[in-house]
Formats: C-alpha cells, structure tokens, sequence
C-alpha cells in the first residue's frame, strides 16, 4: 500500500468516456455498498505511459449486480458467466470485464484453477502472474486514482523485471512461462534471475497444458507487435521445443520474420500466415504432430498443408519454357497465404517471378464464356463444365483464345 495517486494520469490517458465511465463506475459501486477498482496490465501500462484500453475491473461483491446497473446507465449490454460472477459489459463501441475479487486454487499441475472463496482485492491479486501485473487502482469516489502495490510491481516496472509472486507459480500454470516471455520482450525487459531459473526448473510443466491452451499463447505471441523477439527468446529458452522438437527459431528465421512484414505493410497480416512462416521448415510428418498436439482448426492446418506442398513444387516452378496456363495450372488450387509465405521464402528467381505474376495478373484472368454458355452449347452440368472451363482458361492464358469466338469454336471442337 502506499499513497501514489494515479487520477491524473487516468485522466490524461484514457478517453474522456471511459473517464467517465470509471467515475460513475466508482460512485454506482459505492452506493451498493462495494469497493472497485482497475487492475493488472492497464494499471502497468498506466505507469509506463503506454495505450491499453484494455479495462479489467475487480469488485469486492458481486460483479453480475454491477454490471447490469452499469449497463443500465450507459445503455449497454451484459454478458454474464455466474458460476465465476464475473460480467462483461458493451456498449457503443466499448468493452470492460468485471469480475468478483476471488481466491484460487490448482487441483494439479496445469489443471484451470478453482475459485476457492471470493475474498478481498489483497487477496485477489496474489494469484496474478507477475508483480507488474499485481496493481490495483481504487475506483471509489474519496479514493480514486490510489494505487495499491503490495508485491513492489512499481519497483520492478522501475527496474525492468518480469518477476513471478511464488516459487510454484509455473507448476501452477505452466502457461505464464510463455507470458514471462512476451511481456519481457514487449517491454524491453528482464525475466528476473529467480524468476528465470524457475522457468528453468519448470519448463517440463509445458506438458501439462492442453493443446488447445498452448496453441491460445502461441497465437498471442503471434498477435505481438514484432513477434520475432518473443520466438527467439522462446527457442533460447527451450520453449518453442516444448510444441515440437524440431521447431526452431534463430536469427534467420528473425529476419524472415521482419521481410514478411516489411513486405506486407500496411496490410494486416493473418495469423494463419505468420504460423506457416514458423513452421515452413517442417517436413509433412512434422506437421502432422504439429497441428494434432496444439489442436490446430481445420482451416488454418490446410493453409499449412499447402504452404508445405508449394514448397515441394518450387522446382518445377522455376523450369524454363513454363508457360502462363502451366503457372495458372500449378498456382491455382493453393490459398494465397501458401503462396505469399513461399514468395518470400523462395530462393529461385524465376519461381518468384512466377507467383508475382500469378498474384497480379493470372488469378483474376477470366474466360469469356462462362458455365451456362456451355451448357447451352450442349455441354453436360457437372465436372465436364469445370473441365472445359479450365482448358479455356489455359488457352486465353497462352494466347491461344483471344476471342470470345475463339473459344466457341475451341468448345465445338473439345465437345
């Protein structure tokens, strides 16, 4: 506990809605006879002066009543989990969870913690991750703004640390090894030497986590602002091996990284895009492991799938004489994510020349005639139709049919 206030810089940073917001939040709060108050990463990136919108309120009473008040005076929408009392409540174009101050506790290793008792904010927010993490800002009207610290998080944003709160914290949930290396990396800090070691002793603890969780923090990790940095550290650390033993991620494949997004601004990058860039030196059956222990969806394992089979086709990519219907031919029947991963990573001149021109100009040619002209030039519905369509395609590709003549008199002579 200490007395560092921080209204002013809630005032300076946040929008004058969600100012707004929190003070009226504060004030409801207090007439129900409960305390409010702002935690975890907003409260850290208040204090280091970086853009978070990201509001988690913590209520010591019942989060679900405040909630439904709170949205009943801004108009907004409740979405409400009453087995954990926790709420989430929209409105306009804003969102802010609130969730009852509570005690966990972990069946076993790597097992999602058990509410034990809802309790007060001192205790709530032992059982965060890191003490940058473990703050707390009281939203109550006589103290508004008051910063709580009891495990020194001001001191470790001061100093540069990710420290955990208890030695057992990773046996806890092993998932926080990952997040120790996101937030030092996105931070530009330091994972305390206590901290590490215990990473160091616990990384086996990774088995514990279900596939589906592990894919969660990969992706997040994905989702950072230069995901490389995070990767690298992963890999030094022997993380990255815990997914696959043969994933890896060195200074080359960090540099990959940056050309991919050199490349692709200001565009979004997909997520599925960046993942096929982490697994492109894998071999089919890697992948395989890969995509069945972190539960990859079917739709992002295709895409993966594909890049890997592109990467196979690459030499006949670059063959001389390949012409535009044989590019067309080959390019087609891949996702564009497979094709962009391997034009960055192809090391053949010609083969990437190919899937530029593909990307530009081959993909969006079309034909002249179209499904129901053949089938009015006696050309049976079904397969045959796909077929003929895709020999004309080729012809107009080669320059063989340059007319919508052409290709009639190209029809009448296939059919």
């Amino acid at each position: 506990m200490n007395n560092i206030n921080l209204a002013k810089q809630i005032n300076q940073q946040f929008p004058v809605e969600l100012v707004k917001f929190l003070q009226l939040a504060g004030v409801t709060a207090a007439g129900l006879q409960q305390r409010l108050f702002l935690v975890g990463g907003v409260v850290r990136d208040l204090l280091l002066e970086r853009p978070n919108l990201d509001l988690d309120l913590v209520v010591e009473g019942d989060a679900i009543r405040l909630a439904e008040e709170m949205a009943r005076l801004e108009t907004g929408k409740v979405i409400a989990r009453s087995r954990f009392n926790t709420a989430k409540i929209r409105w306009e174009r804003w969102t802010v969870d609130i969730a009852a101050a509570r005690a966990e506790s972990y069946t076993q290793p790597g097992a999602l913690p058990s509410i034990q008792s809802f309790c007060d904010i001192q205790n709530d927010l032992i059982r965060r991750d890191f003490s940058v993490n473990a703050m707390a800002i009281y939203l109550d009207p006589p103290r508004f703004g008051e910063l709580i610290d009891r495990y020194e998080g001001q001191a470790d944003l001061k100093r540069g640390l990710i420290r955990v709160l208890h030695d057992k914290s990773f046996q806890d949930d092993a998932t926080r090894i990952w997040r120790a290396v996101r937030y030092e990396q996105r931070l530009n800090f330091k994972i305390e030497d206590h901290t590490l070691e215990l990473i160091k002793r616990d990384i086996d603890y990774l088995e514990t986590i279900s596939g589906d969780r592990l894919r969660g923090e990969l992706e997040l990790c994905l989702e950072e602002e230069k995901p490389e940095k995070s990767l690298q550290r992963a890999d030094d650390l022997g993380i990255l091996a815990k997914l696959h033993p043969d994933l890896k991620f060195g200074e080359s494949s960090a540099r990959f990284f940056v050309k991919a997004r050199g490349r692709l601004e200001p565009f979004s990058i997909p997520e599925e895009f960046e993942l096929a860039l982490l697994v492109y030196g894998f071999t089919p059956e890697h992948l395989t492991e890969f995509n069945v222990l972190l539960k990859i969806p079917k739709s992002v394992a295709l895409v993966l799938q594909e890049t890997l089979q592109l990467k196979n086709e690459l030499p006949t990519l670059a063959e001389k004489g390949l012409t535009d219907g044989a590019v067309y031919r080959l390019l087609h029947r891949f996702q564009q994510t497979a094709i962009l991963v391997n034009l960055l990573a192809a090391s053949s001149y010609a083969a990437k020349k190919r899937m530029e021109l593909y990307l530009a100009k081959l993909q969006h040619v079309r034909t002249f005639l179209n499904g129901r002209d053949l089938m009015s030039m006696g050309i049976t519905a079904g397969p045959r139709v796909k077929e003929t369509l895709e020999l004309l395609l080729e012809a107009r590709l080669d320059g063989r049919a340059k007319t919508r003549e052409e290709e009639i008199e190209m029809v009448k002579k296939v059919g």
